[in-house]
């Protein structure tokens, strides 16, 4: 009989799920915003730690932070409004791919802030190193988000549901 009866903790997690990521992900947007605001009164008052010719490796990596913090951070309210819109099925697998999709929105944003703060002769510091395992968690999350969003609609095509046949 186990499994019969979903419980309300068990209906009410995909929606928790999709509030959390609205919530990180207009919170995070909100600071990398923030971030931009700052680069743009570095840029403004013309500050040589951040706009000098040497610093060019700087500008880039806090350039870089910026737009994928903004990027991944509208990435995070639309898995939110996924969660909130698909529901129960799959939800196991966007269960998954949550923590995989915050930690990549703070991992690859962070990690090119933190490698853009200290240059060594044009390279960037060692923060960097944290941008490959944020791209890989990126990648799975996406991966599962989206393997998860298509067996919805195939197991709605395949109860004869036609919804998904007719768009």
């Amino acid at each position: 009989m186990a499994g019969m009866h979903e419980t309300s903790a068990d209906a009410s997690a995909p929606l928790s799920l999709g509030r959390r990521h609205l919530r990180f992900g207009w919170w995070a947007l909100l600071a990398f915003l923030s971030v931009g605001a700052a680069l743009e009164g570095l840029h403004g008052f013309k500050v040589g730690w951040y706009l000098d010719v040497s610093n060019e490796t700087r500008r880039l990596l806090f350039t870089l932070g910026h737009a994928h913090g903004v990027l991944l951070s509208l990435v995070n309210v639309v898995f939110g409004l996924t969660v909130l819109s698909v529901g129960a099925p799959g939800f196991s697998a966007r269960r998954f791919a949550s923590p995989c999709l915050m930690a990549a929105t703070l991992m690859l944003p962070g990690g090119f802030l933190l490698g853009g703060i200290v240059i060594y002769d044009g390279d960037p510091g060692p923060g960097v190193l944290i941008v490959p395992l944020g791209a890989l968690l990126l990648f799975i999350a996406v991966l599962f988000t989206a393997r998860s969003v298509g067996a919805r609609a195939l197991s709605g095509a395949a109860r004869g549901n036609g919804n998904a046949s007719r768009e």
